[in-house]
């Protein structure tokens, strides 16, 4: 029998509690996926030693939910990544969700839907979150907004890194980028509990409100591959946070700037190619457009808190991480 309640919590995967490195270097003489996570494990390895390119992370899907919460956290912490793009779900309705104090629980993707609605339990495949904790956060942002923001018009990045600012819990990554200068931007900030929460938040205030302006933080992202020009991506996930950290080497180009195109890209993605998506593009399809030298590339064809959990942990046990450059991006958007 199923159990429709909220018992057992998702413990978050910590890399800094084992070593994969030489499980990793037998799956170079293997196939399939196998290989491409060896790849890929080789890939972030040259993208952390080289000195002057600058990591941007993308987050999509539901890993923080399912125990990769802390690695995000400690990606951030170990300087592992410069910058971060992701879902407003990543971000709000898991990561900060946590750091509120409420936790995901061990669920089923076999339990009976209709009964976890009547108990005001929601399912992201086999975890549970109560609705009322959720709700909480929704409560959360409206009552930043009204009384920590003031009546202005704010870059996902601007609204996040004020929000890191006023947290006063260590469990989240919104705060963790806030003490490194690492910016997260959100362009669809709103499809989230934010979203939920800044709604209220204007209904209450109808004549002086927060706004979030998604074009700002395309000018703002464009503007930080236009200064720091080599970059690199790390993409889990595919969707908005993926495309919108490609298209800014376009967009860097349609006002003016001639840049370089993302030197380096790996995806975890269980996305299928044939319907020419793929989450956004394959990356050597992203190199038709402009956007990835497919030169430094890897696809990695499996779901990501399987993956990810060992191209991090190898990459934090084989580069000397001290001696990487803290870039520290948000003092590029310090007037």
């Amino acid at each position: 029998m199923i159990d429709h309640s909220l018992k057992k919590t998702v413990d978050h995967i910590d890399i800094t509690k084992y070593n994969v490195t030489d499980l990793v270097h037998e799956l170079r003489s293997t196939s399939f996926t196998s290989r491409e996570i060896y790849n890929a494990c080789q890939l972030y390895k040259q993208m952390l030693e080289e000195e002057e390119l600058t990591i941007i992370l993308t987050i999509a899907g539901s890993t923080q939910a399912a125990g990769c919460l802390k690695l995000y956290r400690d990606l951030v912490r170990f300087n592992m990544v410069d910058a971060i793009v992701a879902t407003g779900a990543s971000i709000i309705d898991m990561d900060l969700f946590e750091g509120l104090g409420n936790r995901h629980y061990i669920g089923s993707n076999k339990a009976d839907d209709d009964i976890l609605r009547e108990n005001y339990i929601d399912r992201i495949y086999d975890t549970f979150i109560s609705e009322d904790d959720l709700k909480q956060v929704d409560n959360f942002i409206e009552d930043f907004a009204s009384n920590h923001c003031g009546a202005k018009t704010y870059s996902s990045r601007e609204f996040l890194n004020l929000l890191g600012w006023h947290l006063r819990t260590g469990n989240s990554l919104v705060q963790e980028c806030f003490k490194e200068d690492v910016p997260i931007f959100c362009p669809a900030l709103n499809d989230s509990a934010a979203g939920i929460g800044l709604l209220m938040h204007q209904t209450n205030n109808p004549t002086s409100h927060v706004t979030i302006d998604s074009i700002k933080d395309l000018r703002e992202l464009t503007y930080l591959k236009v200064e720091m020009q080599n970059t690199g991506l790390f993409m889990v996930g595919g969707g908005v946070p993926k495309n919108f950290a490609q298209d800014i080497v376009v967009a860097a180009e349609s006002i003016g700037h001639r840049v370089p195109m993302h030197q380096y890209a790996l995806q975890l993605t269980v996305a299928d190619v044939r319907d020419g998506a793929c989450s956004s593009s394959t990356l050597d399809e992203a190199s038709s457009w402009g956007k990835v030298d497919n030169i430094n590339t890897q696809m990695v064809y499996g779901e990501a808190t399987s993956t990810l959990p060992i191209i991090a942990n190898y990459a934090y046990n084989n580069v000397n991480l001290k001696n990487r450059k803290r870039r520290k991006l948000h003092e590029l958007f310090r007037s």
